[in-house]
């Protein structure tokens, strides 16, 4: 991949990071937000707990694709952004496109997803 395909995919990779960034602090001072008001009825609090649950599910999904990147973002600086992490091979530039923070290509990600991969602890 050429240069400056990744530098497109590394500014691409920061406004996806600064964009989660933001919906993460938002949903967090929305749930702190909602724990103040301890003067609600029976409906409001089940009301409440609910949002509060489905927020902490998005949040965690989007800090999971926060450390995706923060990695991809990580294997520019050394150099080896756009190879697989588990075989080594090439990622395609189109997988790439889609989901700059993918870690595996096509043949390792079916791997992990059918839970055939083991990955080494770093």
């Amino acid at each position: 991949m050429d240069k400056r395909k990744i530098k497109q995919l590394e500014a691409k990779l920061q406004g996806q990071r600064d964009l989660l960034l933001g919906m993460v602090e938002r949903t967090e001072d929305y749930g702190r937000e909602a724990n103040r008001d301890i003067s609600q009825d029976p409906a409001d609090q089940a009301s409440n707990s609910y949002t509060k649950e489905l927020l902490f599910s998005q949040s965690t999904n989007e800090r999971n694709i926060l450390r995706l990147i923060e990695e991809a973002l990580d294997r520019i600086t050394e150099g080896s952004y756009g190879e697989c992490v588990n075989c080594g091979q090439d990622i395609q530039a189109k997988r790439l496109e889609a989901l700059p923070w993918a870690r595996y290509c096509i043949k390792c990600q079916e791997l992990q997803e059918q839970g055939s991969l083991v990955e080494e602890e770093v």
